[in-house]
């Protein structure tokens, strides 16, 4: 059987050093174009592949970055795992994933499995219950927290959608419809706490304080439809609701069809997140576009910057919402809802 090619025979073949050839590798900027495309065109012609191992070893690197997700169950995390590994993925990272959901309840130290697997960073995706827990692994790693707002460790990035200017958008989309009294399906945590800030006071600076109805829901579609059956239960029930997430939103749809309410004839309802839920053509949701994939982006530039600068202050990144309005919210119907 033939022997592999080695980094030797690139070297010969190309009529460089092997040191010029694991430059070139590695993508350093310091050899001449004509010196890489000599060595690139000789690894290809020779079928050469780089052990990885033994450049983990030379390079005191894994290029393993562990993403620990919070909870597999949604969809929106899939836009920001597609950014975060398009980034990595050209820079030569590969990630390692694990269900933070899934290790908290079996006792397991969170971070516990990736630092015994030696990789280069962490990239936590969504909310943790105690991000303090952060701290040991982030003051020997670059840290990059993606879709939460909550306090984290000193030198921890912080990426995220503008969650407070997200709701507003959508809050002022359904009072411009004419709607009055709106509900919101109000999630936990700090981004849950952010939204259900900015749909208070943006009711409130439309005069519309009293008419706002805040219900908790617990981020999942059952949880969705059991608020929106508390709500739509009242002898003043809402005429427009407004979930924490498309998930919750799929489940107020579903307790309006309970219901024998038309949407958006009788109710008006919109989610948040934009994620490919909203866009099936049955569901066809008002919601928020939450840049899922520009905040996985944008999590992958900070840890590839950290991986090259070290440590530096604490930064916030939040990326720009946008409305996407589609069939489930139009005009209030009954002129009697409609005040001021």
């Amino acid at each position: 059987m033939r022997r592999p090619p080695t980094i030797r025979d690139v070297a010969e073949q190309a009529g460089v050093s092997k040191s010029l050839v694991s430059l070139v590798l590695r993508g350093s900027d310091q050899v001449s174009p004509e010196k890489r495309d000599a060595v690139l065109r000789a690894a290809s012609d020779l079928g050469y592949r780089p052990n990885a191992a033994a450049r983990s070893l030379s390079e005191r690197r894994t290029r393993t970055v562990g993403v620990l997700l919070n909870d597999l169950r949604n969809p929106w995390f899939v836009d920001l795992l597609d950014g975060l590994n398009s980034l990595l993925h050209a820079a030569g990272l590969h990630m390692l994933l694990a269900d933070a959901r899934l290790n908290r309840r079996a006792g397991h130290d969170l971070t516990g499995p990736f630092t015994d697997l030696g990789v280069d960073g962490v990239v936590v995706v969504g909310t943790l219950p105690d991000p303090t827990a952060l701290g040991p692994v982030a003051a020997r790693l670059p840290v990059v927290v993606a879709g939460a707002r909550d306090e984290v460790p000193p030198g921890v990035d912080v990426v995220a959608g503008d969650d407070e200017r997200g709701t507003r958008l959508v809050t002022e989309h359904l009072i411009r419809l004419g709607h009055r009294r709106i509900a919101h399906l109000a999630g936990y945590g700090a981004v849950g706490e952010l939204r259900s800030n900015s749909f208070e006071s943006t009711m409130r600076e439309h005069g519309l304080a009293g008419e706002a109805l805040v219900e908790p829901c617990d981020l999942t579609e059952e949880g969705g439809h059991r608020a929106a059956v508390r709500l739509l239960a009242r002898a003043d029930r809402p005429t427009a609701v407004l979930a924490v997430n498309d998930i919750a939103a799929v489940g107020a749809l579903s307790a309006a069809a309970d219901l024998g309410l038309d949407v958006p004839g009788d109710l008006s309802i919109a989610g948040y997140d934009n994620t490919s839920i909203s866009r099936l053509r049955h569901v066809w949701l008002t919601t928020v576009d939450n840049a899922g994939h520009e905040v996985g982006r944008r999590a992958a530039r900070c840890l590839l910057d950290r991986l090259e600068t070290g440590g530096g202050a604490r930064r916030l990144q939040l990326t720009v919402p946008t409305l996407e309005i589609r069939g489930t919210t139009g005009p209030v119907r009954d002129a009697r809802n409609v005040t001021g």
